[in-house]
């Protein structure tokens, strides 16, 4: 699952996802709504009137469970309905609606100028400590990424810790027209809860693509919670 943030067991509900049974919070699985006419749709902001089953799986699984029927079978015991009807492209639907939920966002925190791009300015923001999340198109070069995040690290006095930046799964002509900026590579946001926002829709979309380790990260982050303090 991709990983918490903070406050988010207070705030957010807690849902199971109908293919793994496991549970999580509602802002980390993708709803699924079921439509009047029976046709089940992807509700990537959650927010879709009517009755909805979670998942929380990646693209792979998905599309293995809805070739098989499992997903058809799972959804109409979750809906209590003896009919309804799963588009063959739901996967692609999703992970479509993952890819705009993302871009989307970034463009917003572009408008409210909660971030910044170009490598000069990036760089500067960062040594200077005010970089929350780092971004890089997927096309960035190696030698350029790899001076961003070190300009990162520098900021955020954590040399030597391996800490990168993001590599987003599209390159910087559609990175650039999200943004609304031209030849944007590297990005930079500089508020937190801006970076909070951008990397709740990112992560989802990574995991569910399998860009992503989030889930392990996830399950990681809980055992450092509960663990008893070893002092």
């Amino acid at each position: 699952m991709p990983r918490k943030t903070p406050n988010e067991d207070r705030n957010s509900p807690v849902r199971r996802c109908i293919l793994t049974g496991e549970r999580a919070d509602q802002r980390l699985l993708i709803r699924l709504a079921l439509g009047p006419d029976g046709q089940v749709a992807p509700d990537i902001h959650g927010k879709a009137p009517g009755r909805g089953a979670w998942i929380g799986v990646p693209a792979e699984e998905l599309e293995a469970a809805r070739a098989k029927g499992k997903l058809t079978g799972l959804l109409k015991r979750a809906f209590k309905v003896s009919e309804l009807s799963v588009s063959d492209d739901i996967v692609t639907r999703i992970r479509d609606g993952l890819e705009k939920a993302t871009l989307d966002r970034l463009g917003l925190e572009a408008r409210a100028s909660n971030l910044l791009s170009g490598a000069e300015k990036v760089d500067a923001a960062a040594r200077g400590g005010a970089v929350e999340l780092l971004l890089h198109a997927s096309d960035a070069s190696d030698d350029g990424a790899a001076k961003r995040d070190q300009s990162w690290r520098v900021g955020l006095e954590e040399e030597g810790s391996g800490k990168k930046g993001m590599r987003l799964p599209v390159d910087r002509d559609r990175l650039s027209a999200a943004l609304g900026r031209a030849n944007s590579v590297h990005v930079a946001i500089t508020d937190a809860k801006a970076a909070e926002r951008v990397k709740h829709h990112l992560e989802r979309w990574l995991y569910f693509i399998g860009c992503s380790n989030a889930r392990g990260d996830a399950k990681a982050d809980r055992r450092a919670q509960t663990a008893p303090d070893g002092n």
